[in-house]
């Protein structure tokens, strides 16, 4: 009967140990945006170097060339969301950060729709494909604001 307490009371100890454990392990927000930033700064400058003077061309009739920039545009943002997936999430906000990681993947096809817009001639659509993007960002910007990002925010009307 000793025994038997004995071998509970340690059973008991060790699971509680294990609790403690992968509650200690668990990703923090704090520990989410130092593990991020850095990632969507490289993102950030990318950009601003890729779409520097986009708008420009775009009023010029240079479509073609502007069309390009949007497409690499789109493949680094791509990267970008590829590498923040890898990133744990905390779990108290991983349905959040999950729906604003989708808001990117779509920030990344509308990149693409203006791309092919641009590349087949078509001003007008590719404007109205700009509106959708830049409300995109609004969104997935809105999504994360209690994380205080410096540089995962997307101002994309920044840039074009």
């Amino acid at each position: 009967m000793q025994v038997k307490r004995i071998v509970m009371s340690v059973t008991a100890a060790l699971l509680l140990l294990g609790v403690v454990a992968s509650i200690a392990a668990a990703t923090t927000r704090d520990e989410y945006v130092e593990a991020v930033e850095p990632i969507c700064r490289t993102n950030k400058e990318a950009n601003k170097k890729i779409l520097d003077g986009v708008r420009a061309e775009v009023k010029a009739g240079k479509l073609d060339l502007a069309a390009k920039k949007f497409a690499r545009a789109a493949r680094a943002l791509k990267r970008t969301r590829l590498e923040l997936t890898k990133v744990e999430k905390p779990a108290a906000d991983a349905k959040k950060l999950t729906r604003w990681l989708d808001y990117v993947k779509t920030e990344a096809e509308l990149f693409e729709a203006v791309s092919r817009k641009l590349a087949h001639g078509e001003k007008t659509a590719a404007q109205k494909m700009v509106v959708r993007l830049v409300s995109n960002a609004r969104r997935a910007n809105s999504q994360v604001l209690e994380f205080e990002f410096r540089y995962c925010e997307f101002p994309i009307s920044q840039y074009i």
